[in-house]
């Protein structure tokens, strides 16, 4: 599944093309790609969740925390986030590129992937799959952009 959205994500959205809107047309174009239906559904599914979160009688992070707050993750969250990525997390709050809100969509969306356990290259992606999807975050998708694009010359923090 996570293959299929960062095809989408590399093709459609990063890429500015324009995105298919009829389910069947999509799913057949990555059939043609040569990715499994149920796979192509499941990741169907994830975008839309994300969308579902964007919208304002639907937000389940908005005003959860505030920025003097720590965040405690469960079990699953840390077996899916190593410490690496928690880590990763933590500072991007810290120079602003994501906020408690934008970090809850990030985490709940990783915890919806099948992977058990993501890598930090990985969760730079899935930052920028709902950074793109957060109106009013450019700055922080620019930020987030340049963080995946540009090669460090050391330790990030």
């Amino acid at each position: 599944m996570f293959d299929i959205l960062m095809y989408m994500f590399e093709n459609y959205i990063h890429s500015e093309a324009e995105m298919f809107v009829d389910h069947k047309e999509l799913t057949d174009e990555l059939c043609r790609a040569g990715f499994h239906e149920m796979e192509i559904y499941k990741a169907l599914s994830w975008l839309e969740k994300l969308a579902s979160l964007q919208k304002s009688e639907n937000r389940p992070f908005a005003n959860t925390g505030s920025n003097l707050s720590t965040r405690v993750y469960t079990s699953d969250e840390m077996t899916r986030l190593d410490v690496e990525c928690r880590g990763f997390l933590l500072f991007l709050e810290q120079i602003n590129v994501l906020n408690f809100e934008s970090r809850e969509m990030i985490v709940d969306r990783v915890c919806e992937l099948d992977q058990p356990l993501m890598c930090i290259e990985d969760l730079k992606w899935v930052i920028l799959m709902v950074l793109v999807n957060i109106p009013g975050h450019e700055q922080a998708y620019s930020q987030m952009e340049d963080l995946v694009f540009e090669e460090a010359d050391g330790p990030l923090h």
